[in-house]
């Protein structure tokens, strides 16, 4: 079966695989991932700013080496799920949430966050959309992030295996939640994020659209959804 679709303008894109990676790939991949990079950041602002204070749980869904544990206050209670755990702990449970239902045992959530799964979840993504509105409270918040595929110079990594135009992947998360804000994580002309300390400030407290912008040059988006 060939995997692809139509960006607006009518450029053909290829799913870079249709292979589910397991925890030797994980295990190895996640430390990359061991500090702190810009998306990161943002979604603890994100985090923060949507606490003002507050006790809450949060459930971080493929939280790799859990590494936004160490960038929320000590009123966020951080629970993490993850295929690959490095270092086990009553907080972090290691699953493979694609053979199995998203959960922490019985627990519901103030806020679940899923900052670049969604890019791996193939065809499972509408069912796992339906997990995690189960999971939270009935005032809470999901909070993650997607590619944008339309960049004027995407950059599709060897392992997604969900590419999408952003579109088409709004329309499926609408079916489950209700988006309360779409903005991008930052722009750039290179389909990558700030990485100076200026530009990095710049883009850390812009959460807007730039019409006729955003759709070429945006990374990624957040959305806020309840």
């Amino acid at each position: 079966m060939t995997l692809k679709y139509l960006i607006k303008g009518g450029y053909p894109v290829q799913q870079a695989t249709q292979k589910y990676y397991k925890r030797d790939f994980w295990i190895k991949e996640n430390l990359n991932y061991a500090q702190p990079h810009f998306r990161l950041e943002k979604s603890a602002r994100i985090v923060n700013k949507i606490a003002r204070g507050r006790e809450l749980d949060l459930l971080d869904v493929g939280c790799g080496p859990a590494t936004l544990m160490h960038l929320l206050p000590k009123n966020v209670h951080y629970y993490g799920i993850d295929l690959a755990i490095h270092n086990p702990a009553p907080n972090l449970v290691q699953m493979d949430f694609l053979e199995t239902p998203i959960k922490f045992g019985d627990k519901q959530f103030d806020i679940v966050l899923a900052q670049g799964v969604f890019e791996y979840i193939g065809s499972h993504q509408s069912k796992k959309f339906s997990e995690i509105r189960r999971l939270l409270k009935s005032d809470g918040k999901f909070i993650l992030s997607y590619v944008n595929f339309g960049h004027r110079k995407r950059d599709i990594y060897k392992v997604y295996n969900n590419v999408q135009s952003l579109g088409d992947f709004r329309r499926s998360l609408e079916r489950t939640f209700h988006i309360d804000k779409i903005f991008p994580t930052s722009h750039h002309w290179r389909h990558e994020e700030p990485r100076r300390g200026f530009m990095k400030t710049i883009h850390m407290h812009m959460n807007m659209n730039v019409p006729f912008l955003s759709p070429l040059f945006a990374i990624e988006y957040f959305f806020i959804c309840s």
